[in-house]
């Protein structure tokens, strides 16, 4: 029987690492755009200005770039740790994609990440713009490949289970790279990050506003902040919704449970817009629901059903019949491996194989399942309800807060306002965390909203762990959170002493009492045009 204990241990160290990381990663891909942005208007204007922006910034980038690293590479140490039948059991097709990501993380962004800090006067403008543009494509290339293995997690395509080595394999690696949740994933994730970068910015500056600090660098980083911001937080919401239709499509169940449908409704499904979900009633108190959004959201149609949780528990119930027919063919050809019917059998059920394996928490072998185990493990197909329910509500939420707040500041920024009310300042202000909570929800609602499963109809997450105790775990988990939290304290504190040092107090801006950088621009002009009057 499997170690409950072990499971849920593991589980929850792997969590909270991937939470710990994702507090860096998306940072670390809006920002290098802001810099980019801002670096290729250094270049074209020649104004010293833009360049002074693009080093202060890339400051806070560099400190959150080291962080995520850091916390990055133990993530896949976990997978040997932690998760070794998991590795064992799709590695063939799990861990290319990881090493295609790993190589770029640690050579291609470690590169340029260098050349950027260190060739400030070492290449011309144009050249270090390049660098900054590839870096910025590589960090981007880099989730790429990341969130390619995780969608094969959510919809495992091009790939096929191989009976005599008891693996998942590749058939097809363009099915894999093309994958259409891995699509929609990267899109909608890299604009979380960008929102992400655009808020980090627009707060900061707004901070430096509020005391009147380096006045002309906060009001420039705003408008960039601004415009970046309101396109990202619109394409956040548009490529989302492309996102949940592509989980209706692959994840009926992962959907169901975040609208809470606890039973399949006429077409077209309505949103539940607020509720209380009751997993024991299986229903959805003081329910208010806007008509026809679901519908569209999930199917893009007007006359297509969403089937709700008790009938896809339903299917998944015969679907786990199916699957113990293939579990005996597989033993079957295991022992005998040119048994024709048994190749048959498997070939017609082998869809259905990871049902099957969903028993193996309640009974060794599925064959001996009763009606019972049978429907244990169709229920256990349902996630946390109110978990993803809430989650999504709050994510989305976050998501229609940020077109309106950079909304705004664009408004305010091309009629240059941007520091005549406090009240804005300060809003801009409160809201850095948000951008965190967001992502971290949305992440929540993708990894949480899959479960049971490690991946999505072949392999439960149960069966996934190593061959440690629960307290050899314990152990790790503990160091774990040890050590990440001892990062994000050192994060904190260099962000917090550099923000607040500033671009003056880093010697990269002139001070409060010094002329302002476009004073100074315009008296060298002013002495250039002397001498050469003279």
């Amino acid at each position: 029987m499997i170690d409950t204990d072990v499971v849920t241990l593991s589980r929850l160290q792997f969590a909270l690492t991937a939470l710990y990381h994702f507090l860096f990663v998306p940072l670390t891909l809006g920002l290098v755009w802001m810099l980019a942005i801002m670096e290729s208007v250094y270049v074209m204007t020649g104004r010293e200005v833009w360049k002074r922006m693009v080093q202060f910034w890339g400051v806070l980038f560099g400190i959150n770039f080291a962080m995520g690293v850091a916390t990055g590479v133990t993530m896949e140490f976990q997978f040997g740790m932690n998760w070794a039948y998991y590795s064992h059991y799709v590695g063939d097709v799990f861990g290319a994609p990881l090493a295609i990501e790993g190589m770029m993380a640690f050579f291609l962004e470690a590169t340029l990440v260098g050349v950027f800090f260190m060739g400030w006067d070492r290449i011309s403008r144009i050249k270090h713009l390049l660098v900054t543009w590839f870096l910025a494509l590589g960090t981007s290339l880099s989730a790429l490949w990341i969130l390619i293995a995780n969608a094969w997690m959510q919809h495992p395509v091009g790939a096929a289970f191989n009976p005599q080595t008891m693996r998942m394999e590749v058939t097809s690696f363009s099915e894999v790279f093309f994958n259409p949740v891995a699509q929609d994933k990267f899109v909608h994730t890299v604009s979380a990050g960008y929102v992400m970068g655009a808020m980090f910015v627009l707060s900061i500056s707004a901070w430096y506003l509020l005391r009147g600090r380096n006045v002309d660098f906060a009001k420039r980083s705003m408008t960039v902040a601004a415009s970046f911001g309101l396109a990202a937080a619109l394409s956040v919401v548009v490529l989302g919704d492309a996102s949940g239709y592509t989980v209706s499509l692959n994840q009926k169940m992962k959907m169901a449970s975040i609208e809470a449908m606890w039973h399949t409704e006429p077409a077209p499904a309505s949103f539940t817009l607020f509720g209380i979900p009751d997993v024991q009633q299986r229903k959805t108190h003081f329910a208010v629901k806007i008509p026809w959004v679901m519908g569209l959201i999930g199917t893009h149609s007007i006359d297509e059903t969403m089937p709700g949780i008790a009938e896809l528990v339903d299917a998944a119930k015969g679907r786990i019949g199916n699957g113990i027919q293939a579990y005996d063919a597989m033993l079957m050809l295991r022992q005998d491996k040119d048994n024709v019917q048994a190749k048959a059998t498997l070939a017609a059920h082998d869809q259905d194989l990871g049902y099957a394996l969903l028993l193996k928490k309640y009974v060794d072998d599925p064959r001996q399942a009763t009606p019972a185990d049978i429907q244990k493990a169709a229920d256990s197909t349902i996630p946390n309800v109110p978990v993803l329910f809430w989650a999504f509500r709050i994510m989305v939420g976050c998501g229609f807060y940020f077109i309106a707040l950079f909304a705004f500041s664009f408004w305010k920024a091309s009629t240059r306002q941007l520091d005549t009310q406090r009240w804005y300042l300060r809003l801009a202000l409160w809201s850095l965390p948000l951008p965190w909570v967001a992502i971290e929800l949305g992440w929540i609602v993708a990894e949480y909203g899959r479960q049971p499963w490690a991946i999505e109809g072949v392999l439960p997450t149960a069966l996934g762990v190593s061959s440690v105790s629960a307290g050899q775990v314990l152990t790790s988990l503990g160091g774990f959170v040890l050590f990440y939290t001892a990062l994000a304290i050192v994060d904190v504190m260099l962000m917090r002493k550099f923000i607040r040092k500033g671009p003056d107090g880093l010697g990269i801006w002139p001070s409060s009492s010094s002329p302002s950088p476009l004073a100074g621009e315009g008296e060298e002009l002013a002495a250039h045009s002397r001498q050469s009057a003279q």
